[in-house]
């Protein structure tokens, strides 16, 4: 039986193929048209899925969709007749999509697929929960999911068994954790549902000298992590921006201009929404403990991306283990829809062994042979060597050692955000100058954004204080006392982006300056040729550990095909290409040409 899942219209589309109960392939929209976020149809995603798997559209079996529009577009209609006038603009700005395409999904899939089957439609939270529990390795366990808003519900939590799911309680609109946090990203300069992460990178600038300004003007928490947000601040109900007067009266500053400087002020407030978000899922974290009595959770939702926050819930041992779908956001709901309609319509078994999750690594797009790549390499004009894979990985643990930047291509592209070792830029972990590089001449973003250590998984305890692994780089945790380095007094006291300037570990390329790392653990199993490149590198160096960061630059998203990462390698200062068993140097290269975005016969694999 092949079940195909869609989420489209609002952020990330993606589409998801099961053949019976199995992921066989799933990707964003995004990754084909290089429009980041793209919320459009997913129609080269439904294609690759199904001409990778030598299918066509008749062999589906059923479609289904991860939220149901017309409850949807009532909460919208609601919410606007609530707030009227104040909401008229943002209603004639919306209601045209929502009249010409998002109301209308089956006569889209019909009319753009040529499909006439069954299409059925699942509520927005249980498609997230669906795709935190049923892909996670437990037999039952307790499950939260927490975004900006679905239909109705912002927030659920509830129980997985075998092949059932129930949601148990929820939280509604417009009291919501994601939006909550998104105003803040709006304040502090950044594109909402899309630099949340930037905002978590800014906290540990700050201080949280707001915290208390926040928990007595802008929201009331209780106990069990439920929480009212006093909407006189906020301006989402009505209108197209996220906050309103009050809320920059508030803090006695307006929101910060895009790409301006970053003063105290927004680091301060960054520190301090963080610290507030924590709290929040924390608490619903010993609630859902407590209402549930499961010894295990599985997250969802965008806020779920939030590793600083699932790592606070792991440390403070809440459950004996926590698992967290790469793919949180919106993308996610697509693998969630079909999930749900195979176990729990279908009524289909669920085997799960408490070990082994049914994700397989995230590694579920497209990927490319060694054939595709070489007559890409020469239609082009590319210099390159070719090397038998039993090479590769000393090779390129000798160009990491000696301060070079390697753009990695290889095997199938990851589904979620996160770049996990086959659309990586890779780089030595212990090079203190390799942040600032990294940054400012190859990804083209903010100097203070982090980047994270891929390590061994058998060294992790002996370089982190965390006991558990972290394949889809999804936690954050600190450094062991052995592998800090101590600040004099000449770096001691220092504050904001100054605190960049001082040597935090021995590994100051992927350190935090609150001394923190999110890690991804690497194994062999999984990991496979990026696994033994790693061990190479701590062969030669006795580190185990390397930078990894996702493969694309500022604003564009995670490279996909050969023919992406040779434009992105060609634009920036990386220093070396490995795609396949071939590696390109930037020396022999003639200068960049204006490449067009090829099309792309998946077949080729």
């Amino acid at each position: 039986m092949n079940i195909l899942g869609i989420s489209c219209f609002y952020h990330d589309s993606a589409a998801c193929l099961l053949q019976d109960g199995e992921i066989i392939g799933a990707v964003q929209e995004e990754r084909f048209t290089r429009k980041k976020h793209d919320a459009n149809f997913p129609v080269n995603a439904i294609h690759w899925c199904l001409d990778s798997s030598g299918l066509s559209v008749s062999d589906l079996y059923c479609v289904v969709f991860y939220d149901k529009p017309f409850v949807k577009f009532e909460r919208i209609l609601e919410t606007q007749l609530f707030t009227a006038p104040l909401g008229c603009r943002q209603f004639i700005h919306s209601i045209p999509l929502w009249l010409k395409q998002k109301l209308w999904i089956p006569n889209i899939i019909e009319e753009v697929l040529g499909y006439r089957g069954k299409i059925l439609f699942s509520t927005h939270h249980e498609s997230h929960a669906a795709s935190a529990f049923f892909p996670s390795p437990f037999k039952e366990a307790a499950f939260l999911t927490m975004d900006g808003v679905g239909e109705w519900e912002t927030t659920s939590l509830g129980i997985g068994k075998d092949n059932y799911i129930e949601i148990l309680q929820t939280l509604n609109f417009p009291h919501s954790l994601g939006l909550f946090y998104s105003a803040f990203t709006y304040y502090t300069g950044f594109r909402v549902n899309s630099g949340e992460y930037k905002l978590m990178g800014l906290a540990p600038y700050g201080e949280p000298r707001y915290t208390g300004l926040i928990l007595d003007n802008l929201l009331d928490i209780k106990e069990d992590g439920s929480f009212k947000l006093n909407m006189k601040y906020f301006g989402y109900c009505y209108g197209l921006r996220m906050i309103n007067w009050r809320f920059e009266k508030l803090f006695g500053a307006p929101p910060r201009k895009p790409e301006t400087e970053i003063t105290q002020l927004y680091m301060d407030i960054a520190a301090s929404v963080q610290k507030v978000t924590e709290e929040i899922m924390l608490r619903m974290a010993r609630y859902a403990k407590k209402v549930t009595r499961q010894e295990n959770l599985c997250l969802a939702g965008g806020v779920a991306l939030n590793c600083v926050g699932n790592g606070r819930i792991l440390k403070e041992n809440i459950f004996k283990q926590v698992w967290i779908q790469p793919a949180s956001g919106d993308a996610g709901g697509a693998l969630g829809a079909a999930l749900l309609i195979w176990h729990k319509y279908f009524g289909n078994k669920r085997n799960a062994d408490g070990k082994h999750d049914k994700q397989k690594g995230s590694f579920l797009g497209p990927s490319f042979s060694d054939v595709y790549i070489e007559d890409l390499l020469a239609r082009e004009n590319i210099t390159f060597k070719k090397f038998s894979y039993r090479d590769i990985p000393g090779i390129t643990a000798d160009l990491i050692t000696e301060g070079n930047v390697v753009g990695w291509l290889q095997g199938a592209l990851e589904f979620g955000p996160r770049a996990l070792g086959t659309r990586s830029i890779i780089a030595d972990a212990r090079n203190k100058e390799m942040q600032s590089r990294l940054n400012l001449k190859i990804k083209f973003r903010e100097s203070f954004r982090p980047f994270a250590p891929a390590i061994l998984q058998e060294y992790l305890s002996e370089w982190f204080d965390l006991e558990t692994e972290s394949p889809y780089m999804l936690l954050t945790a600190s450094l062991k006392e052995n592998k800090k380095v101590r600040l004099d007094n000449r770096n001691f006291g220092l504050k904001g982006f100054d605190m960049l300037k001082a040597q935090r570990s021995i590994v100051p390329a992927i350190t935090h300056v609150d001394y923190s790392a999110r890690i991804q653990t690497v194994n062999k199993n999984e990991h496979g040729l990026y696994y033994e490149t790693i061990k190479a590198f701590y062969e030669k160096t006795g580190c185990p550990m390397i930078i990894n960061t996702s493969f694309n630059v500022r604003g564009e998203p995670l490279v996909c095909t050969p023919e992406d990462a040779l434009r992105c390698f060609l634009r920036t200062d990386m220093d070396y290409l490995v795609m396949g068993c071939f590696l390109l140097d930037k020396k022999c290269q003639q200068p960049l040409k204006k490449y067009m975005h090829s099309p792309v016969n998946f077949k080729l694999d």
